[in-house]
């Protein structure tokens, strides 16, 4: 049993040092996005089309 509890401590043990490895490079800007932001002028907009309205006269056509 005694095997368990010295599993366990050690498993927090890691995962605290994960949890404070990710909040350091978080920090220090290890996930923010340098190319995103400069290849982004390169590619065009999607074309958007304007909505056609219909005037009151107009009849809707039936299938």
């Amino acid at each position: 049993m005694s095997v368990i509890y010295l599993l366990i401590s050690i498993s927090i043990i890691v995962a605290i040092g994960f949890f404070i490895a990710f909040i350091t490079a978080v920090k220090t800007g290890q996930y923010d996005d340098d190319y995103t932001p400069s290849v982004r002028m390169l590619f065009d907009d999607e074309l958007i089309q304007p909505k056609v309205e219909k005037s009151k006269g107009e009849s809707q056509e039936t299938l």
